[in-house]
């Protein structure tokens, strides 16, 4: 199979499982909606570890893995389904390390500071700063991008680069669909000011997690027998055609309004003449990660 043909629709993991040894699996809209954990995915998961497969979660969560590993214990998601975790949090630590002489200007909320835990790290304004570390928004119910403009117009005019520690543009939190910090970079880009992309879709995040299970299984494992799987096709289709790796996209996520899909059940030629038109196409999709 290859990204290039007509995805096909499958109505699990279990038929695409055996193809094979490691699953790159996204966190948010696949194992859970920010409220509640997906029971099936989880059961998938650990299915597949069952039968001898690793499961590295990639996450563009801004904070930590084992911050990411904490929530999904609260939403009840079991160890069992996973291996390990990798997060564009993780990579923005290593940016921080590889700046730790340097100011940093936050743009983000709190919930996020576990970035910065145990980093002997200085703040300053954005007159004082180096460079800046996005988050996301202050207040992503309430806010939007305009109101960070004076922000970037303050960074763009002093050429700071912004590392963005979650290039998501929107994520999908109950019914809600919220801004991320992926929005706000894309914003100062578009004013023409540098970005570092600490996640999906990019490269690093993907060669971070390949090595951690490269480890874990105690040999490297050959792309081909590689799978990722996401509901975004910017981020978890992009990062995987880009990579090199095979993609199951999971249409009831992220794109479930613009697919129709809390209107009916899922349609197979509907999904496939949408993902047709998209820029990057996965190798299957299916309704929501099972077995």
């Amino acid at each position: 199979m290859t990204a290039s043909s007509l995805p096909l629709h499958v109505e699990g993991l279990q038929p695409l499982a055996d193809r094979y040894d490691l699953i790159l699996c996204d966190v948010w809209g696949v194992l859970h909606n920010g409220v509640k954990a997906y029971e099936s995915a989880s059961d998938a998961l650990t299915r597949f570890r069952a039968k001898g497969g690793r499961v590295v979660l990639v996450s563009n969560a801004p904070r930590p893995g084992a911050s990411v590993g904490t929530q999904l214990d609260g939403f009840q998601v079991p160890r069992s389904a996973y291996d390990a975790i990798v997060t564009s949090g993780d990579l923005t630590r290593l940016a921080i390390q590889e700046r730790i002489d340097k100011v940093v200007h936050h743009i983000g909320p709190p919930r996020d500071m576990p970035i910065y835990g145990g980093l002997d790290v200085r703040f300053g304004s954005i007159e004082e700063a180096d460079y800046v570390v996005c988050s996301g928004f202050d207040n992503d119910e309430e806010e939007t991008v305009e109101d960070y403009c004076p922000q970037l117009e303050a960074m763009r005019r002093r050429n700071l680069l912004m590392v963005c520690a979650n290039p998501d543009l929107v994520v999908e939190r109950g019914h809600m669909i919220l801004p991320c910090a992926g929005t706000i970079a894309l914003a100062y880009e578009e004013m023409g000011g540098e970005v570092f992309y600490a996640g999906k879709p990019h490269r690093p995040v993907y060669e971070r997690a390949l090595t951690v299970a490269s480890e874990l299984a105690g040999h490297p494992i050959p792309k081909e027998r590689m799978l990722a799987v996401g509901d975004a096709i910017r981020t978890d289709i992009a990062g995987a055609v880009g990579f090199g790796i095979d993609a199951l996209m999971i249409a009831r996520g992220i794109h479930a309004e613009e697919l129709g899909l809390h209107k009916g059940d899922l349609v197979s030629d509907h999904v496939q003449d949408w993902v047709g038109r998209q820029p990057v196409r996965p190798t299957a999709f299916t309704d929501v990660l099972s077995w």
